[in-house]
């Protein structure tokens, strides 16, 4: 990908989780992952992807999924529908945060203190339904419609980039735990909605502890 990259398009940066930074010149970074998902990928669990994003002036304005041994591919373009495969895609309603089905890849990955937050949002979710594993997959099953909330914690860029635009353009949202947008620079706090109307919701239950 990098050599493409660098034969294609000369003056962008490239960001990438294996071999770091090129600088660019011309506003445009893409951002690598080959493999988003070790863990599941050394395991044998075809739920890892390869994320490959565009960000414009530190904005991701196109996002790529890619799951080789499922052979599925979400692309996501700002202004234009998600496609699946070629097919549009559309999340799901989710008309209160106690129905919402949550996602993380795992405890593990929280701190102590975001993990306490991270627990009371899905104390008021539907959290029997709670998914745990799953890395890049679970933003796609989002943006197909088979998830409603996803949230993470300590990830770079190289790890949300991709999903923003395949998220978004599938009709949800993609945020940090205050509710903003996420930018390069963001500090690795990650939330996903299918419903954006739930938004609010779910930054509120981050933030309030019992």
């Amino acid at each position: 990908m990098r050599a493409i990259l660098a034969s294609a398009m000369p003056d962008d940066g490239v960001i990438g989780e294996e071999y770091g930074v090129t600088p660019g010149t011309s506003g445009r970074e893409w951002v690598l992952d080959p493999i988003d998902g070790t863990t599941g990928f050394v395991a044998g669990r075809p739920l890892f992807g390869t994320l490959i994003a565009l960000l414009v002036d530190g904005f991701p304005v196109l996002g790529v999924i890619d799951q080789p041994i499922l052979n599925e591919r979400w692309v996501g373009v700002v202004g234009q529908p998600t496609l699946f495969n070629g097919r549009e895609v559309r999340t799901r309603a989710c008309r209160e945060l106690s129905e919402a089905s949550i996602a993380t890849t795992g405890p593990h990955y929280f701190s102590n203190h975001d993990g306490e937050h991270f627990m009371a949002l899905a104390a008021k979710t539907d959290h029997k339904r709670m998914v745990m594993g799953g890395d890049c997959y679970n933003y796609a099953m989002l943006a197909s419609g088979h998830l409603d909330v996803v949230c993470e914690s300590n990830l770079k860029v190289y790890d949300w980039a991709a999903l923003v635009p395949v998220v978004e353009g599938a009709g949800g949202v993609m945020a940090d735990w205050n509710g903003d947008p996420l930018r390069h620079g963001s500090d690795g706090h990650v939330i996903a909605l299918g419903d954006p109307a739930r938004l609010e919701d779910v930054v509120e239950g981050l933030a309030c502890l019992h």
